[in-house]
Protein backbone atom coordinates (compact mmCIF):
# COMPACT_ATOMS: atom_id res chain seq x y z
CA UNK A 1 0.00 0.00 0.00
CA UNK A 2 2.94 2.44 0.77
CA UNK A 3 4.33 1.85 -2.65
CA UNK A 4 0.90 2.65 -4.25
CA UNK A 5 0.36 5.51 -2.16
CA UNK A 6 4.02 6.92 -3.03
CA UNK A 7 3.14 6.25 -6.88
CA UNK A 8 -0.12 7.98 -6.62
CA UNK A 9 1.18 11.11 -4.88
CA UNK A 10 3.95 11.40 -7.73
CA UNK A 11 1.61 11.37 -10.35
CA UNK A 12 -0.53 13.93 -8.22
CA UNK A 13 2.78 16.32 -8.20
CA UNK A 14 3.32 15.86 -12.12
CA UNK A 15 -0.10 16.46 -13.14
CA UNK A 16 -0.22 19.83 -10.79
CA UNK A 17 3.87 20.81 -12.56
CA UNK A 18 3.37 24.20 -14.42
CA UNK A 19 3.10 23.80 -18.15
CA UNK A 20 6.27 25.70 -18.99
CA UNK A 21 8.09 23.87 -17.25
CA UNK A 22 7.07 20.77 -19.07
CA UNK A 23 7.52 22.60 -22.48
CA UNK A 24 11.26 23.63 -21.74
CA UNK A 25 12.42 20.20 -20.86
CA UNK A 26 10.78 18.92 -24.05
CA UNK A 27 11.36 21.89 -26.45
CA UNK A 28 15.41 21.12 -27.13
CA UNK A 29 15.01 18.22 -29.35
CA UNK A 30 12.80 19.47 -31.79
CA UNK A 31 14.75 22.55 -32.26
CA UNK A 32 17.94 20.15 -32.80
CA UNK A 33 16.05 17.95 -35.21
CA UNK A 34 15.11 20.86 -37.23
CA UNK A 35 18.45 22.38 -37.54
CA UNK A 36 20.02 18.79 -38.71
CA UNK A 37 17.24 18.49 -41.52
CA UNK A 38 17.91 22.16 -42.53
CA UNK A 39 21.24 20.51 -44.00
CA UNK A 40 21.50 18.85 -47.48
CA UNK A 41 21.97 15.30 -48.29
CA UNK A 42 24.77 15.23 -50.38
CA UNK A 43 24.46 11.46 -50.40
CA UNK A 44 24.89 9.99 -53.88
CA UNK A 45 27.27 9.13 -56.97
CA UNK A 46 28.05 11.84 -58.95
CA UNK A 47 29.69 12.59 -62.03
CA UNK A 48 30.89 15.67 -63.49
CA UNK A 49 28.81 17.20 -66.12
CA UNK A 50 29.75 17.24 -69.69
CA UNK A 51 27.98 20.51 -70.80
CA UNK A 52 29.95 24.16 -69.88
CA UNK A 53 28.75 25.68 -67.12
CA UNK A 54 28.31 29.06 -68.57
CA UNK A 55 27.86 30.42 -72.35
CA UNK A 56 30.01 33.61 -71.81
CA UNK A 57 32.90 31.95 -73.89
CA UNK A 58 33.86 28.93 -75.79
CA UNK A 59 35.13 25.77 -74.46
CA UNK A 60 36.84 23.40 -75.90
CA UNK A 61 36.85 19.86 -74.85
CA UNK A 62 40.52 20.77 -73.37
CA UNK A 63 39.55 23.53 -71.23
CA UNK A 64 36.09 21.72 -70.20
CA UNK A 65 37.92 18.47 -69.53
CA UNK A 66 41.12 18.66 -68.56
CA UNK A 67 41.36 22.45 -66.62
CA UNK A 68 40.41 24.06 -63.26
CA UNK A 69 39.97 27.60 -64.82
CA UNK A 70 39.70 29.89 -67.30
CA UNK A 71 42.34 32.34 -66.87
CA UNK A 72 46.10 31.39 -66.93
CA UNK A 73 47.64 30.55 -62.99
CA UNK A 74 49.68 33.61 -61.85
CA UNK A 75 53.08 31.63 -61.16
CA UNK A 76 56.18 32.55 -59.48
CA UNK A 77 59.51 32.23 -61.01
CA UNK A 78 60.21 28.76 -59.13
CA UNK A 79 56.57 27.66 -60.21
CA UNK A 80 57.21 28.11 -63.76
CA UNK A 81 60.58 26.64 -63.42
CA UNK A 82 58.88 23.31 -62.36
CA UNK A 83 56.26 23.74 -64.79
CA UNK A 84 58.09 23.86 -67.42
CA UNK A 85 59.65 20.48 -66.65
CA UNK A 86 56.55 18.76 -66.26
CA UNK A 87 55.39 16.77 -69.46
CA UNK A 88 51.72 16.02 -69.76
CA UNK A 89 50.01 13.33 -71.63
CA UNK A 90 47.08 15.83 -72.29
CA UNK A 91 46.46 19.32 -73.99
CA UNK A 92 49.33 21.57 -75.72
CA UNK A 93 51.95 20.74 -74.21
CA UNK A 94 50.94 16.79 -74.53
CA UNK A 95 53.58 14.39 -75.56
CA UNK A 96 53.47 10.70 -75.53
CA UNK A 97 52.76 8.62 -72.94
CA UNK A 98 55.84 7.22 -72.85
CA UNK A 99 57.95 10.81 -72.68
CA UNK A 100 55.29 11.80 -69.85
CA UNK A 101 56.69 12.53 -66.51
CA UNK A 102 52.92 12.74 -65.23
CA UNK A 103 52.83 11.26 -61.72
CA UNK A 104 49.57 9.11 -62.25
CA UNK A 105 51.30 7.55 -64.75
CA UNK A 106 53.37 6.06 -62.17
CA UNK A 107 50.34 5.33 -60.28
CA UNK A 108 50.69 7.58 -57.38
CA UNK A 109 47.71 9.54 -56.12
CA UNK A 110 46.14 11.98 -58.12
CA UNK A 111 46.05 14.70 -55.07
CA UNK A 112 43.69 17.15 -54.53
CA UNK A 113 42.12 19.41 -57.11
CA UNK A 114 43.13 17.06 -59.26
CA UNK A 115 41.12 14.06 -58.27
CA UNK A 116 38.19 16.04 -59.89
CA UNK A 117 39.53 16.19 -63.21
CA UNK A 118 40.11 12.19 -63.77
CA UNK A 119 38.25 11.66 -67.29
CA UNK A 120 34.95 11.43 -66.18
CA UNK A 121 35.41 9.28 -63.15
CA UNK A 122 32.70 9.74 -60.97
CA UNK A 123 32.65 10.03 -57.26
CA UNK A 124 30.81 9.37 -54.30
CA UNK A 125 29.71 11.17 -51.34
CA UNK A 126 28.94 9.48 -48.16
CA UNK A 127 27.61 10.49 -44.37
CA UNK A 128 28.72 9.00 -41.39
CA UNK A 129 28.90 10.77 -37.72
CA UNK A 130 31.33 13.10 -37.62
CA UNK A 131 32.94 12.51 -41.29
CA UNK A 132 32.04 12.83 -45.06
CA UNK A 133 33.74 10.64 -46.87
CA UNK A 134 34.39 11.28 -50.93
CA UNK A 135 35.03 7.69 -52.60
CA UNK A 136 36.72 8.65 -56.13
CA UNK A 137 36.27 5.77 -58.38
CA UNK A 138 39.80 6.62 -59.70
CA UNK A 139 41.69 4.00 -58.15
CA UNK A 140 38.84 3.82 -54.88
CA UNK A 141 40.86 6.75 -52.97
CA UNK A 142 39.05 7.94 -50.25
CA UNK A 143 38.82 11.23 -48.34
CA UNK A 144 38.37 11.26 -44.87
CA UNK A 145 36.87 15.26 -44.07
CA UNK A 146 35.75 15.53 -40.48
CA UNK A 147 33.18 17.40 -39.62
CA UNK A 148 33.36 16.62 -35.68
CA UNK A 149 34.36 20.17 -34.90
CA UNK A 150 38.23 19.53 -34.90
CA UNK A 151 40.90 21.50 -35.59
CA UNK A 152 44.15 20.62 -38.39
CA UNK A 153 47.27 19.05 -36.78
CA UNK A 154 49.82 21.52 -35.64
CA UNK A 155 52.33 20.04 -37.75
CA UNK A 156 50.71 17.44 -40.21
CA UNK A 157 52.49 14.96 -41.91
CA UNK A 158 52.94 15.60 -45.73
CA UNK A 159 50.76 13.58 -47.63
CA UNK A 160 48.88 12.75 -51.11
CA UNK A 161 45.37 14.54 -50.43
CA UNK A 162 46.00 16.33 -47.31
CA UNK A 163 44.58 16.66 -44.42
CA UNK A 164 40.97 18.15 -44.58
CA UNK A 165 38.26 19.65 -42.04
CA UNK A 166 34.90 20.66 -42.86
CA UNK A 167 31.87 22.91 -41.47
CA UNK A 168 28.58 23.97 -42.53
CA UNK A 169 27.52 27.37 -43.92
CA UNK A 170 24.06 26.93 -44.91
CA UNK A 171 23.51 24.84 -46.90
CA UNK A 172 27.34 24.71 -48.11
CA UNK A 173 29.92 22.02 -47.42
CA UNK A 174 33.37 23.86 -46.38
CA UNK A 175 36.47 21.75 -46.77
CA UNK A 176 39.66 23.37 -45.64
CA UNK A 177 42.64 21.16 -46.41
CA UNK A 178 46.45 21.57 -45.59
CA UNK A 179 49.33 19.14 -45.03
CA UNK A 180 50.15 18.27 -48.87
CA UNK A 181 53.13 16.99 -50.14
CA UNK A 182 54.62 18.29 -53.17
CA UNK A 183 54.27 15.57 -55.64
CA UNK A 184 51.09 16.06 -57.30
CA UNK A 185 50.02 18.10 -60.25
CA UNK A 186 47.21 20.50 -59.23
CA UNK A 187 45.54 19.24 -63.24
CA UNK A 188 46.45 17.66 -66.04
CA UNK A 189 48.47 20.90 -67.83
CA UNK A 190 51.27 19.81 -65.03
CA UNK A 191 50.61 23.32 -62.90
CA UNK A 192 52.41 22.22 -59.98
CA UNK A 193 52.29 23.56 -56.12
CA UNK A 194 54.43 23.12 -53.15
CA UNK A 195 53.73 21.80 -49.67
CA UNK A 196 52.21 25.16 -48.86
CA UNK A 197 48.98 24.46 -50.88
CA UNK A 198 46.05 25.63 -49.20
CA UNK A 199 42.55 24.29 -50.63
CA UNK A 200 38.82 25.63 -49.71
CA UNK A 201 36.15 23.61 -51.38
CA UNK A 202 32.98 24.68 -51.38
CA UNK A 203 30.55 21.73 -52.19
CA UNK A 204 26.67 22.33 -52.58
CA UNK A 205 23.70 20.68 -53.75
CA UNK A 206 21.79 23.35 -56.17
CA UNK A 207 19.12 20.78 -57.05
CA UNK A 208 17.76 17.27 -56.60
CA UNK A 209 20.38 15.78 -59.52
CA UNK A 210 22.83 18.53 -59.43
CA UNK A 211 25.85 19.33 -57.54
CA UNK A 212 28.63 22.04 -57.98
CA UNK A 213 32.08 22.24 -56.32
CA UNK A 214 33.97 25.78 -55.80
CA UNK A 215 38.00 25.13 -55.10
CA UNK A 216 40.36 28.44 -54.14
CA UNK A 217 44.17 27.78 -54.55
CA UNK A 218 46.06 29.52 -51.88
CA UNK A 219 49.99 28.65 -52.50
CA UNK A 220 52.27 31.50 -51.76
CA UNK A 221 55.07 29.79 -52.43
CA UNK A 222 53.94 28.49 -56.49
CA UNK A 223 51.05 31.34 -57.11
CA UNK A 224 51.18 35.28 -56.68
CA UNK A 225 47.49 35.37 -56.27
CA UNK A 226 44.81 32.84 -55.17
CA UNK A 227 43.42 31.19 -58.27
CA UNK A 228 39.93 29.25 -58.96
CA UNK A 229 37.93 26.57 -60.21
CA UNK A 230 34.58 25.14 -60.57
CA UNK A 231 32.91 21.84 -61.52
CA UNK A 232 29.31 20.99 -61.95
CA UNK A 233 28.24 17.51 -61.32
CA UNK A 234 25.09 15.41 -62.17
CA UNK A 235 23.17 12.36 -59.90
CA UNK A 236 23.63 9.35 -61.19
CA UNK A 237 21.02 7.55 -59.25
CA UNK A 238 21.15 3.73 -59.49
CA UNK A 239 25.18 3.35 -59.73
CA UNK A 240 27.74 2.04 -57.92
CA UNK A 241 31.72 3.34 -58.34
CA UNK A 242 33.40 0.38 -60.54
CA UNK A 243 36.90 -0.70 -60.11
CA UNK A 244 39.02 1.25 -61.73
CA UNK A 245 42.75 0.37 -60.49
CA UNK A 246 46.28 1.77 -61.67
CA UNK A 247 48.74 -1.33 -62.51
CA UNK A 248 51.97 -1.19 -64.07
CA UNK A 249 50.63 1.98 -65.86
CA UNK A 250 48.41 -0.21 -67.75
CA UNK A 251 45.01 0.75 -67.18
CA UNK A 252 45.39 4.91 -67.52
CA UNK A 253 47.47 3.70 -71.06
CA UNK A 254 44.57 1.46 -72.20
CA UNK A 255 41.82 4.22 -71.34
CA UNK A 256 44.30 6.99 -72.68
CA UNK A 257 44.27 4.86 -76.34
CA UNK A 258 40.46 4.09 -75.99
CA UNK A 259 40.07 8.20 -75.80
CA UNK A 260 42.29 8.64 -78.83
CA UNK A 261 40.66 5.72 -80.94
CA UNK A 262 37.28 7.22 -80.24
CA UNK A 263 37.86 10.46 -81.86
Amino acid sequence: MRNRFLGMTFALLVALSPIPAIFSQTAAPPKAKTQAAARPNLSGVWRRSRSAPDKTRKYTIYELAFTIGNDVPPMTPWAEAKYKTNRPNLGPRAVSLGESNDPIMQCFPPGVPRAYLIRGEPIEIAKIPGRVLLIYEYDHFIRNIYTDGRSHPADPNPSWMGDSIGKWEGDTLVVDTIGFNDKTWLDNDGHPHSENLHLVERIRRVSNGALTIDVTIDDPKAYTKPWTGHWNYELKPGWNLGEMICADNGTYGDMQQKSEGSK
